[in-house]
């Protein structure tokens, strides 16, 4: 069987999900052959996965029918065929609804394939001195979780070219389980940093306990210990959500505020961004509207400039700059955070019932970002395959200074709003004797960008009563 040239790069959906066939352009004549065996920008702008292979091997058979696998791996990887030809047989051994599914091809020099993790591979030289080629995304580990599928298993029933018993296959491979007692390869996990906080619970909540994800606190992953990279086996994760921040703005602006501010908000984040750069992993990272000044008239957008007024502020934006170098990495920036605990919204309704009549502030005007909402929205960009960067999240509605806001939860829990005062955020901090940071007078945040993405956050008003009556 001759090598066919010319054909134009393309790349075809198999029935295995995530499984890809590609045609390679070879270019031949009486003196040989060349081919591009992997060239990232023309084949990713095909439709293959950015896999970012850190290991390239060479298999050499020199007798037809030599027969290997079938092995699935924790790792991506790109086969293609050097010299000689090979039957393919593809078996999906992930957990999902896909386990079981068969794939079979030939495959010569002028085709490969890209073979999803977790997928069983196994192939069958069917010409003498064949050698294939793979490039892998992982260097094999003792540690890692690999699944093994028996040649001859009835129910994948491969039709094998050279019949098994007429080839010489290794014990081990002989030794290898039925698919009916395979263990399958688990999905890559997500890892919830900051777990124990307020949108540390509401993440919980929202996906819930399954062994795909992972929650840690402080206690549990430490990002200012030296051997944090090595913590993890971190090539079986996909996400990392950072909910973890230090968010006191006031006290960061002591000297032990700050030092503690740039450890957890930039030095910690830097940690994070490393690892997620290193292992391929998507970093989801929670950022706020003190990176503005607040002197815009109208919505800040996502391209608008950072001038940070704080230092809180100023941590939150090298945080931000620091998740923007990873490759895929998702920054939701939010205002005005409540979630479960104590916060602005359970204290004005704590004042109300004990007949308190507060001065709130009414210069400066935002909108409400319930966690619950937050995490649907970390949610949908990751499930939805949403293009990486900067996305706004809050509540929407009319944007309400937080004296409006604790007018109204005064009217929800049932008392009478003109209780409430308002004033300027000079005459509310003008007695205090401790460092004061600054807060942005403008945190109403253009949300047009999500809800492009068909995510369209929580009524502000609605949802504050709801909140309430919980």
């Amino acid at each position: 069987m001759m090598t066919e040239f010319g054909k134009a790069l393309a790349v075809t959906e198999t029935a295995i999900p995530g499984l890809l066939l590609a045609d390679l352009p070879v270019h031949g004549d009486s003196r040989g052959w060349f081919k591009e065996n992997w060239q990232r920008e023309k084949m990713v702008a095909a439709g293959l996965p950015d896999f970012g292979p850190v290991q390239n091997n060479i298999s050499f058979n020199d007798a037809i029918g030599t027969t290997r696998g079938i092995h699935a791996e924790p790792w991506d990887k790109w086969v293609s065929v050097a010299t000689g030809r090979i039957f393919g047989a593809w078996v999906d051994l992930r957990e999902g609804p896909s386990f079981g599914t068969v794939f079979t091809a030939e495959i010569d020099p002028s085709q490969a394939i890209f073979v999803p993790r977790g997928v069983g591979n196994a192939y069958q030289t069917l010409e003498p001195d064949t050698a294939y080629v793979y490039l892998v995304n992982d260097h094999w580990s003792a540690d890692a979780e690999y699944s093994f599928l028996n040649l001859a298993d009835e129910t994948a029933a491969i039709q094998w070219p050279i019949p098994l018993s007429e080839v010489e296959i290794s014990a081990k491979d002989h030794a290898h389980p039925r698919l009916a007692d395979v263990t399958p390869i688990p999905a890559k996990k997500t890892l919830i940093v900051g777990a124990g906080g307020q949108l540390g619970h509401a993440l919980r909540a929202h996906f819930g306990e399954a062994a795909e994800y992972e929650y840690v606190g402080r206690d549990e992953l430490d990002l200012s210990d030296g051997s944090f990279p090595s913590a993890r086996r971190w090539r079986d994760y996909a996400t990392i959500i950072n909910a973890a921040a230090y968010t006191a703005v006031d006290k960061a602006e002591t000297t032990e505020g700050r030092a503690d501010a740039w450890a957890a908000n930039v030095t910690g984040v830097a940690a994070l961004a490393k690892i997620a750069v290193d292992n391929g992993i998507t970093l989801v990272h929670v950022s706020s509207d003190y990176v503005f000044d607040g002197t815009k008239v109208g919505e800040y957008t996502e391209t608008d400039s950072v001038r940070p007024l704080g230092v809180y502020g100023q941590t939150k934006a090298a945080g931000d700059a620091l998740v923007s170098t990873v490759p895929r990495h998702y920054i939701i920036r939010t205002s005005w955070v409540i979630g479960e605990g104590n916060n602005f919204v359970r204290t004005m309704a704590s004042l109300a019932e004990r007949g308190i009549d507060p001065r709130v502030v009414d210069d400066q005007v935002g909108r409400l970002t319930f966690t619950t909402d937050l995490a649907a929205a970390i949610a949908h960009l990751i499930d939805g395959d949403a293009e990486p960067g900067i996305y706004n999240l809050s509540s929407t509605g009319e944007p309400q200074s937080w004296a409006d806001i604790a007018r109204e939860v005064f009217s929800a829990v049932g008392h009478d709003r003109s209780r409430v005062t308002g004033v300027t955020t000079e005459e509310y901090f003008g007695s205090a004797d401790a460092p004061v940071a600054p807060r942005p007078r403008n945190s109403v945040l253009d949300l047009s960008k999500i809800i492009a993405t068909g995510f369209t956050p929580l009524d502000g008003a609605a949802h504050l009563r709801d909140y309430l009556r919980r």
